[in-house]
């Protein structure tokens, strides 16, 4: 097969797809486009939740960091009772949280933190996919960073950092799982979850 017939639209393989082949196209391309928009009403929803709640306390920094749990918690809730999303919704829910933070001069440093935390720990209680839920967690926290202005590069250690450390609360093997899935994502991630490994671990488990 030519380089022609492979990538033109009219002779290439998908010009082959049948009728069931184009239903499936269509649902999942429709499903895709719902799962853009559902993310966007994620990040709005936890965006504005946890401004108003920090606003109404009138204690940005303390205040914030257990409305950031109680959010996380709620997500991860919401998450278990459909039965699917936890992944998909982690990244959502922290570019809200920071955003959210961020819109009331609060502490988007320790917001990062506590929302990784948070997120890792929910998801090895639900029985999730911790080190993607962690990826997925520090790329929403990339994206706030960047829409507020903030210091993507900061913020992005300062998750990665929070889901070491939960980590290290559920065993060796997560801390490693999680670890080196952020390596890819954060520069410097390497140095920073090696400084949170010794706060996590007990004495006696050192390999």
């Amino acid at each position: 097969m030519t380089e022609v017939e492979q990538t033109s639209p009219s002779t290439g393989y998908l010009s082959q797809v049948g009728e069931a082949g184009k239903t499936v196209q269509t649902g999942i391309v429709t499903s895709l486009k719902g799962v853009d928009a559902i993310e966007a009403q994620i990040v709005s929803l936890v965006r504005n939740t946890v401004s108003n709640a920090v606003k109404a306390t009138g204690a940005v920094s303390s205040e914030a960091v257990g409305t950031v749990r109680d959010v996380v918690k709620g997500a991860i809730s919401a998450t278990e009772e459909v039965g699917t999303g936890l992944v998909l919704a982690s990244k959502s829910v922290a570019k809200g949280v920071v955003m959210g933070v961020a819109d009331v001069g609060g502490d988007v440093i320790g917001a990062a933190t506590e929302t990784a935390r948070a997120a890792v720990k929910g998801a090895a209680e639900v029985g999730g996919d911790v080190a993607m839920v962690a990826k997925r967690t520090v790329d929403g926290v990339v994206e706030a960073a960047r829409e507020t202005g903030g210091d993507a590069a900061q913020l992005a250690v300062a998750a990665a950092n929070g889901a070491v450390e939960a980590a290290g609360g559920i065993g060796k093997a997560a801390v490693g799982t999680v670890r080196d899935m952020l390596m890819g994502l954060v520069s410097g991630v390497k140095d920073v979850a090696g400084t949170a490994l010794p706060k996590s671990a007990t004495p006696g488990t050192e390999a």
